[in-house]
């Protein structure tokens, strides 16, 4: 039976493990192959580790850290951050990542999903989509480079012409939930379901174990991804790596989809 999946949502700027709050001030919280040691004696069901910069400014993926990461990680791992071309993405699984995400250049070079398709496959690419509700309609906009520029393009067109390329995946992360810890956008993620048939995983504002069982119950088999609830224990967020065992995940799933 195919199960959701509760994935770690790490952030890296500049080597280092950062937390965000709606995409800004971001908070060192820690080293990342530190973290994922620790996922891995909690058996998380999969890893996503995203660097904040790279894409922004620019920069090339950080093969060194990534080779570093994907030795270390016991369960799937997803990288995106950087990645432009082709032989960045066969570059990265090569490393040892089993799934690699691609945001801005997919949107603003929709011929890459196509391109990187024939090299990795589609069950190796994810495309995330960082999404703002429009203040007077029900719409969504889609941000790039890390939330700085608006495209100004709908979400809800967008995931179904990557559906079309070939992405085997759709990641949409709420810059309005970011780092609040007050629920995911359940009616997002709804609709999202609706116009596509690949996986979906959501991310942005899950405070709590409840938040994820209320998406898995409103959304069914769903990816529930969280930063800040993974990261930071108790009102005043001190750091601490934590993640639901598996006796903790079988009983979310008997109580919010079964």
């Amino acid at each position: 039976m195919l199960r959701p999946r509760i994935i770690p949502c790490l952030l890296i700027q500049k080597r280092g493990l950062v937390k965000t709050v709606y995409f800004k001030s971001p908070k060192y919280v820690g080293d990342p192959i530190n973290a994922v040691r620790i996922f891995n004696e909690k058996l998380a069901d999969e890893l996503m580790v995203l660097d904040i910069d790279c894409s922004k400014n620019g920069i090339e993926p950080d093969y060194r850290m990534i080779r570093n990461l994907a030795s270390e990680c016991r369960m799937p791992l997803c990288y995106g951050g950087g990645i432009k071309t082709p032989e960045q993405a066969k570059k990265i699984i090569s490393l040892g990542v089993e799934k690699i995400a691609i945001s801005s250049a997919a949107i603003q070079q929709p011929k890459l999903i196509q391109d990187v398709v024939k090299e990795i496959g589609s069950q190796s690419l994810v495309v995330v989509f960082d999404v703002k509700k429009k203040r007077l309609t029900k719409g969504y906009d889609t941000l790039i480079y890390n939330g700085s520029l608006n495209t100004r393009r709908s979400v809800f067109e967008l995931v179904a012409e990557v559906e079309k390329l070939g992405a085997g995946e759709i990641v949409i992360n709420s810059i309005d939930r970011d780092g609040a810890m007050n629920g995911y956008d359940i009616e997002l993620a709804k609709k999202i379901m609706q116009l596509v048939s690949i996986p979906v995983t959501m991310v942005g504002g899950a405070g709590n174990l409840d938040h994820v069982g209320e998406l898995i119950q409103s959304c069914g088999i769903i990816g529930a991804s969280a930063g800040s609830l993974f990261v930071f224990k108790g009102p005043y967020k001190a750091v601490l790596i934590n993640y639901p065992t598996i006796t903790k995940r079988d009983e979310l799933v008997q109580k919010y989809l079964l």
